[in-house]
Order: C-alpha cells, then structure tokens, then sequence
C-alpha cells in the first residue's frame, strides 16, 4: 500500500455495541428493568416474539467476548452502560454488582490493549423513569447527570473516550413520536415541531386516538391540508447570541 494510503499507526479499529442489544440478563443481580426490557415483554412489539434476555450474554461471558475482540485485532471497543443496571431505579442507590460487571469489562478490555470507549445512554431509558415522564420531564436532565457522575467517578480513571447519548434523534422519533421503539408513548404535542428542518405542526391530541397524525404526513403529503405554520420562539438563555 502506497504510504499516502497509509492509516497512522494511532488509528483505532474497534467494534461497537449497546447494553441491551448485546448484554442479556438484563434484570441479574439487582438490575431494575429499562424500557427496552419492557417493551420487548408486550406481545407482537417485537417480531417473533424475541427479547433481550439473553442476547450475547456478554453479562457472562465478556471475557471471551474480549479474547475475541483481541484475536481479531481490535484496539478499541465502543459499549454503552446500562443506566439501569447501575441504578435500578434511575436515580437513588447504586446496584455495586450492576456498576462492578463495567469495572470488570473495562479491566479486561485494557489487559488486551484495547481502549474502552463508554457510551452512557444508548436508548435504555430505566423504566421507573419512563414512569415518571422519561424524557419529557424537565428533571430528566438532572436523573442524566446524577448518573453520569457515579459512573464517570467509578470508571473514568481508565475510560479516556466517552459518549453521552446516542442517536437522540431516534428515541424522539421512535420512542416518542411513531411509537414504533421503546418508549412507545406515540405522543404528539403543540406547538409547531421541526420536521427535516422545516416548521410545521403535530396534532394536539395525545395518543393514537382517531385524527392524530404524526407531524411529518401533514407536511409531506400533498393532499392534506396544511395549517399555518406557528414558529417555534427560542428559549430565553440569558446569553447573547454571538
């Protein structure tokens, strides 16, 4: 290869997971039940019926799964955390078994020289928070940096890369709009909400009650009358724009 194609000899190759997708046991050892959890228990919300119970049972076997990463060739692995494995209830008393499987995840990860990337929320909102608004109350914000804080003071001493949220953009969508993804709620609110960067409009009414629409089929359908776009007015900051 031509040295100009070159990668530089710091270049990361890693792989990528999330907690539920790939942990299994998701409710072992004093773990409290995500909204994913939950959602996969409804009948017919996920095909063929499957859940995440067992999944990869990386929650048991992540040693092996490291040995694989490490005979691959990997250098770095991104993982999320489970929010409510560490906190069962979301905020509140820490589940020391649920925050010592990512000690022992990260310790194992750096004995084969690869570097651990945390993501901290990857869309397995605690259910008990979920029960409580989720994410469409305001303290929500402070729940998120209650959690960061224990397990950014547990872990970050080794962890150098972190992230906080992932694909927010699909939780609002799925979780909360659509309805199709964990949460489920398929709430649309007023006023105007921004769809593909444009103003437009979502239905009043909450749920899927008869006449609600999501936002976007009274924008792109051009056989629905559309109303007059309300602009959304920025918050008040308290900063100059500059």
């Amino acid at each position: 290869m031509p040295a100009s194609h070159q990668f530089p000899e710091n270049f990361l190759w890693g792989a990528a997971t999330s907690a539920y997708q790939i942990e299994g046991s998701p409710t072992a050892d004093g773990a409290g039940p995500s909204i994913w959890h939950r959602f996969s228990q409804v009948p017919g919300a996920i095909a063929n019926g499957d859940t995440g119970d067992v999944a990869c049972d990386h929650y048991r076997r992540h040693r092996e799964d490291v040995t694989l990463m490490a005979e691959l060739g990997l250098n770095a692995y991104r993982f999320s955390i489970s929010w409510s494995r560490v906190l069962p209830a979301g905020r509140g008393a820490v589940n020391q078994k649920g925050l010592g499987f990512y000690d022992r995840l990260v310790d194992a990860l750096l004995e084969h020289g690869i570097q651990p990337s945390a993501t901290l929320f990857h869309w397995d909102l605690p259910a008990l928070l979920d029960d409580e608004g989720g994410w469409l109350n305001r303290d929500s914000a402070a729940w998120f940096a209650d959690y960061a804080d224990v397990v950014v003071r547990r872990l970050g001493d080794r962890v150098a890369m972190w992230a906080t949220l992932n694909e927010p953009w699909v939780v609002v969508d799925g979780g909360y709009l659509t309805g199709v993804l964990a949460t489920a709620r398929r709430r649309w609110h007023r006023p105007a909400t921004i769809c593909s960067g444009r103003t437009g409009w979502a239905s009043t009414r909450f749920g899927p009650q008869a006449g609600a629409k999501p936002a976007w089929s009274s924008i792109s359908s051009p056989s629905t009358p559309r109303p007059t776009a309300r602009p959304i007015e920025p918050r008040p900051t308290g900063r100059t724009p500059t």
